[in-house]
């Protein structure tokens, strides 16, 4: 008689869990994206987690350090491991395809870029921004400015701080205002050899409780160290440095440091208040190649940046995954493009 319960009640547990994981799977494929599918962009349902219920945009939208490969993997590893609805949003040409080798207008003036799917940015709940001298019409600009006027949270990466090359201005309060100072930094020369020297972060000491840091134990990336301000005197006085970042004499990750070029901040916090009197949480990072990224604390800065941004900093966990997903080979940053193998490309080919 006991045997018989014994195996009743294990049979009754393995439908209990079973019926438990198909429960959880229908309720996936029932979870309504908040962006509608399209040839235009690609969209990632979470999956369950901390991050349920918010929804994260990323752009794509450069044409040196492969954001059309880093932004689907980081896509990927946010509604996978954390929960979020991602869409990925990319710069693209007139037939439809992803095209980093859309040149920047520096020479044709008339030269114009497009991001295809920017109005969903309104209704985002965070968004991870990273583009390159990009000269957008009017309308597309406007939704960037909305978005800087909502008070949510802004994860700038790498080139974002020269993100645009003309274009409609952002005013705010009669005043245009300046990616410097909305971001508290901009590109203003290569600290680091460029393409030859990588950076080592560290972290800032006496802001090792952030939660932005939480777990974050190594940073390591090919990309050199952008100066983004005159000297260290000049770093803005509402900015709170997370990391430093240290040149190092090649790309080689165990590099000894080029002591002759001191750490610059790489990583850091702000609050932006736009027209509306919102503060928005902002995090610049000036690194985030799609290299950069095949790095452990590089993805989970940005991850925890996320967490931080929409104020859930109580369920960021040092040993949360940040693991990729699938096969992640991006190509080298560069604009040989030929040679590098970097072509315009449907987004699903990204997927």
């Amino acid at each position: 008689m006991l045997r018989i319960t014994i195996t009743l009640f294990f049979i009754c547990c393995g439908a209990v869990s079973s019926n438990g994981l198909l429960a959880q799977e229908k309720l996936a494929s029932e979870h309504e994206h908040p962006v509608p599918e399209s040839e235009l962009w690609l969209t990632y349902s979470g999956s369950g987690g901390a991050g349920q219920g918010k929804h994260v945009v990323l752009i794509a939208a450069e044409q040196e350090y492969r954001c059309e490969q880093a932004m689907p993997m980081l896509a990927k590893m946010l509604s996978t491991h954390h929960g979020f609805d991602c869409t990925v949003l990319f710069s693209m040409n007139e037939n439809g395809e992803v095209d980093p080798t859309l040149e920047a207008p520096f020479k044709d003036k008339t030269q114009h870029h497009s991001i295809p799917g920017l109005k969903y940015i309104a209704d985002a709940d965070c968004v991870i921004w990273l583009s390159r001298f990009m000269q957008l019409p009017d309308d597309q600009m406007n939704h960037f400015h909305d978005y800087f006027d909502s008070g949510k949270p802004l994860i700038a990466l790498r080139t974002a701080n020269h993100g645009f090359y003309g274009g409609k201005q952002y005013v705010v309060n009669g005043k245009a205002v300046s990616l410097r100072e909305m971001l508290g930094g901009t590109f203003m020369g290569h600290h680091g050899g460029w393409h030859r020297e990588s950076t080592r972060g560290s972290v800032v000491p006496k802001h090792k409780t952030h939660p932005i840091l939480i777990g974050v134990t190594d940073i390591w990336g090919t990309s050199d160290v952008y100066r983004c301000h005159k000297d260290m005197d000049s770093f803005p006085d509402d900015c709170t440095a997370l990391v430093m970042g240290q040149p190092l004499i090649n790309l080689e990750q165990d590099a000894p440091a080029n002591d002759k070029k001191e750490p610059l901040p790489v990583a850091w916090t702000k609050t932006w208040t736009g027209n509306n009197g919102l503060p928005s949480k902002i995090f610049h990072f000036t690194m985030g190649s799609a290299e950069d990224f095949q790095n452990e604390g590089v993805r989970r800065l940005t991850a925890n940046a996320v967490y931080w941004g929409l104020d859930l900093e109580e369920q960021i966990k040092p040993d949360s995954s940040v693991k990729i997903i699938g096969d992640y080979k991006p190509l080298k940053p560069g604009f040989n493009y030929e040679k590098l193998g970097v072509k315009p490309r449907k987004p699903n080919f990204y997927k």
